[in-house]
């Protein structure tokens, strides 16, 4: 009887030993992204992992600029590096086209606008290509992360998922992967809660005609619904704040070219 107990009893220490060691190889084994995941999905919130970029980040758009002027430590860059145009079996790639002058240590991040052009195949060959043109970007010099920037219509949800799964299996482990979000995927419409992605930037300007409703919710309190989304705002130089930012990341939009006056403007009222 007590042979029978003795063997129970180092059956059970071998089992308990055996899922302790998988555990621990295999806590080794995730990526620290991963890990971060798994702690904030134990906590209920998501993990910045863009926390170390400078609160103020710039849009540098389509048009010439030099930027040269800005203090590194307190502002960053965000770039249009390039234009997909998803048109029906087509996919066009535009690289940018206008000069952009900027200090050696200032910290950057490299855009992709996606568009579609009326109804476009969706193609996995296109999503391929996608991939493929956004992978490099991460080559670009003093890249940091990728952002993207696609107003995905409902239909173009699966495609647009599809491809940032894809993406971020391609790209190295310490380059983040942020998106643009229309502020109703971050009130509500939970679609994006669990993309693998750092940060979802909630767009608070040229919000249409859903811009009066988001503001009331805003300013009643409401949080945004997905953590993601909860690190960082992207508003523009020509509206007026709908919300305070309160230490979160701020990325600006303006509609014209960047100056000294303007960026210690935005970096103050930010501030």
């Amino acid at each position: 009887m007590a042979s029978q107990k003795t063997k129970r009893l180092v059956i059970t220490t071998v089992i308990v030993a055996t899922i302790i060691v998988s555990a621990a190889l295999l806590a080794f084994r995730l990526r620290p992204a991963a890990l971060a995941t798994i702690r904030s999905v134990a906590s209920g919130s998501a993990a910045d992992r863009m926390s170390d970029l400078p609160r103020v980040i710039l849009w540098a758009w389509e048009r010439p600029e030099d930027l040269r002027f800005i203090n590194p430590q307190e502002v960053g860059v965000a770039y249009l590096a390039a234009t997909v145009t998803l048109r029906g079996e087509r996919t066009i790639i535009r690289p940018r086209m206008q000069p952009l002058a900027l200090a050696p240590a200032t910290r950057r991040i490299a855009v992709a606008r996606v568009e579609t052009d009326g109804r476009p195949l969706l193609s996995e060959d296109q999503r391929h290509r996608v991939v493929a043109e956004l992978t490099k970007l991460a080559g670009g010099e003093n890249v940091e992360a990728i952002q993207i920037d696609f107003d995905a219509r409902a239909s173009e949800r699966a495609f647009y998922r599809a491809l940032l799964v894809d993406l971020r299996k391609q790209l190295p482990e310490s380059m983040r992967l942020s998106i643009t979000a229309l502020a109703s995927w971050c009130l509500g419409d939970n679609w994006i809660s669990d993309l693998p992605i750092d940060e979802a930037v909630p767009m608070l300007f040229r919000m249409g005609a859903d811009r009066e409703n988001i503001q009331m919710r805003l300013k009643a309190g409401d949080p945004f619904s997905t953590p993601l989304a909860r690190h960082s705002l992207g508003i523009s130089t020509d509206e007026p704040l709908a919300v305070r930012p309160g230490g979160r990341r701020v990325y600006v939009f303006n509609p014209r070219p960047w100056s000294a006056e303007s960026v210690g403007q935005i970096t103050r009222e930010v501030q």
